[in-house]
């Protein structure tokens, strides 16, 4: 997993990902969501376009990154999440609270 966060000069933290979202690779996700947060950036898009994979853990950590955000006043919210991520999103019902967004863009909107 290799993973990256941009700053805007609006404070907004995009979270770029890029190899699979599973048990191994979820702790680092949660941990670098969590320390992006603490450093002041409760504002969180995470960009999911080269992310293949998405299992149960992965799904933890992003639950885990939203409740950090909220807790800090902000929100998290998931970009081009691709055909397996929205799949398991639906199937777990979690698109409700962790919606999919088509572009960064519009996952910015109204930040």
């Amino acid at each position: 997993m290799d993973a990256h966060v941009d700053v805007r000069p609006d404070g907004v933290a995009i979270l770029h990902l890029r190899g699979r979202l599973d048990l191994v690779t979820a702790p680092r996700v949660k941990e670098l969501l969590a320390k992006t947060v603490a450093e002041g950036h409760p504002r969180l898009v995470v960009d999911l376009a080269e992310v293949s994979f998405i299992d149960s853990s992965g799904l933890g950590a992003l639950i885990s990154g939203l409740k950090a955000a909220r807790v800090a006043g902000g929100d998290l919210r998931l970009a081009r999440v691709g055909e397996q991520g929205r799949v398991v999103l639906g199937l777990t019902t979690l698109d409700r609270v962790l919606r999919p967004y088509a572009t960064v863009e519009e996952a910015l909107a109204g930040y």
